[in-house]
């Protein structure tokens, strides 16, 4: 009897669950399909994904775009990853060109804990098929040297090291308001280069993009929401360089509700993917 009003039980409590799990929105809020998303990301020379670096949704997205890009512009595309650092990039391509296994390449590079879950797929993917991928980050040790005494600490470095990194007398827009937010919050932690050392990594991705993004090719760049929301961090170093670059940006928010987009989350970028707050996360 009790497993027959489970049963019966069960459909109304599942119909009762009226949010979807993800919504998609644009810029002003309104709701899109992926379809659509897909749609202006073709056109696009560059595509800023900003993903929730733990969110299933975004990864699934990611992989989804990157196959559908693909399709329609073969080889000429080009995939970027914060994932990776700089110094990896000659292992990273002797991987896909199929010169060391994988367990080398496993053993030999600093991989995420979420990489065989969240990022492998799109490097098999691109191994497949000979699509190249640039790893754009700052290698983390640089950046933690500068997060910690300032720019002066990178003055001594070597010079092939320099070679792997924005220019250390990278410009910063402290007024931009991802920034101002940082710096506030770096000052309240007592971390007085926290805004430079993300400015860093932001200025370093831009460099790396801007270096592979060719003529003629496009790329979509992996990085965490916060380097490319509001159109800035690494998109206003791509800018400060090709002002008139066909850009299109995606960012991941979290919400408790995604029938509507939150206030807050308006105009994060051109599309906006809004995920339940309860999704399970991948690490």
């Amino acid at each position: 009897m009790r497993l027959l009003l489970f049963f019966f039980l069960f459909p109304f409590c599942f119909n009762a669950q009226t949010d979807a799990a993800f919504v998609i929105f644009n810029a002003k809020g309104k709701k899109v399909t992926i379809q659509q998303m897909i749609r202006k990301a073709i056109s696009a020379e560059l595509i800023l994904f900003g993903e929730y670096h733990d969110n299933p949704i975004a990864h699934w997205l990611e992989s989804s775009l990157t196959k559908e890009l693909f399709l329609k512009n073969g080889k000429q595309l080009v995939l970027g990853f914060e994932m990776f650092e700089q110094d990896q990039q000659v292992i990273l391509d002797s991987y896909l060109a199929g010169e060391i296994a994988e367990k080398q390449f496993n053993a030999s590079l600093r991989l995420w804990p979420n990489y065989k879950t969240d990022y492998e797929p799109i490097i098999l993917f691109a191994k497949e098929n000979g699509i190249p991928c640039v790893a754009s980050n700052v290698e983390r040790k640089y950046a933690s040297m500068l997060f910690k005494s300032g720019r002066i600490s990178l003055d001594t470095i070597a010079a092939i090291k320099k070679t792997q990194m924005a220019e250390i007398d990278f410009p910063i827009d402290t007024t931009l308001s991802q920034y101002v937010g940082l710096n506030e919050m770096g000052m309240h932690m007592g971390g007085r280069y926290m805004l430079e050392a993300q400015a860093f990594k932001d200025a370093t991705m831009a460099k790396f993009i801007l270096k592979k993004l060719t003529s003629g090719r496009q790329m979509i760049h992996f990085n965490g929401a916060y380097h490319s929301d509001f159109y800035q961090g690494i998109l206003w170093y791509v800018q400060q360089i090709r002002p008139t670059i066909n850009a299109l940006t995606i960012s991941t928010v979290s919400q408790k509700k995604v029938s509507k987009l939150e206030k807050e989350h308006l105009g994060k970028a051109d599309f906006i993917i809004c995920v339940i707050e309860t999704m399970t996360k991948t690490h």
